[in-house]
């Protein structure tokens, strides 16, 4: 028996698609193979080609990343407190690609879904929400066409223990301009005031894991202190 590892995560870069007033990511070279060589002197001795590095200025909310609680709550963690047994766990997912673009997934709605595929839900699996966004990430329609979490699905899965979800699109949340229309604004997100719970944004490849259970989700988050988000390598683990 072998093991796919199924990559879940969104390609950093200059030009890639990031939320309303987030700031792409800045990356360029520090410090080329020749020039490092050059400063520390090396190249004096016949060591012309060394190491290079880049400097980057990232937003905390490029990419695939974890929401901390510190999002929200001011006195709370950043991803520091973010506890890593709730970052691998068995995986769970969700099919809601047939939902309008711009509406809200109900609680019934995920209790449907689960029954569907025949799945009942244990403490700290990981729930992933599949909205279909995450094939058109690199178009203009990745900010605005994709369903989103209500509050009511939100505080339903964490009352079945769920403490990680993911989602592949750029917010957790339905799109901006929906939430506009309503005038419900990030309901989904202020649920982190009451309770205890994280989730990811802006995954992807969700048409590539086989099956909607039976696979293990691992998505930790780098230590960033104090921050209100972290980027995650999130990968699908599926035994073959």
């Amino acid at each position: 028996m072998g093991v796919k590892l199924i990559d879940l995560s969104m390609p950093v870069h200059n030009e890639m698609m990031t939320f309303p007033r987030v700031p792409p990511p800045k990356i360029e070279m520090h410090e080329s193979w020749e020039e490092f060589a050059e400063r520390i002197g090396a190249a004096q001795y016949g060591a012309t080609w060394l190491t290079a590095t880049y400097r980057l200025e990232l937003n905390d909310h490029v990419g695939t990343h974890i929401d901390a609680r510190k999002h929200l709550v001011a006195e709370a963690l950043g991803p520091e407190g973010i506890p890593l047994e709730y970052c691998y766990a068995d995986g769970v997912l969700l099919d809601f690609r047939h939902k309008e673009k711009g509406s809200g997934i109900t609680a019934a709605e995920i209790r449907e879904a689960l029954d569907k595929i025949g799945y009942r839900l244990k403490p700290l699996d990981i729930v992933l929400i599949w909205t279909g966004a995450g094939a058109y990430q690199n178009e203009q329609r990745y900010l605005t066409d994709h369903c989103g979490m209500t509050r009511e699905a939100t505080l339903w899965l964490i009352d079945q223990g769920i403490k990680v979800m993911g989602i592949d699109a750029i917010t957790f949340d339905p799109p901006v301009w929906a939430m506009f229309e309503r005038k419900q604004f990030w309901e989904a997100h202020l649920v982190m005031r009451e309770r205890e719970y994280y989730h990811i944004e802006n995954m992807t490849n969700f048409d590539q894991i086989p099956r909607p259970y039976g696979f293990k989700v691992a998505a930790f988050p780098i230590k960033w202190v104090g921050t209100t988000a972290a980027p995650v390598r999130a990968v699908a683990i599926v035994e073959e």
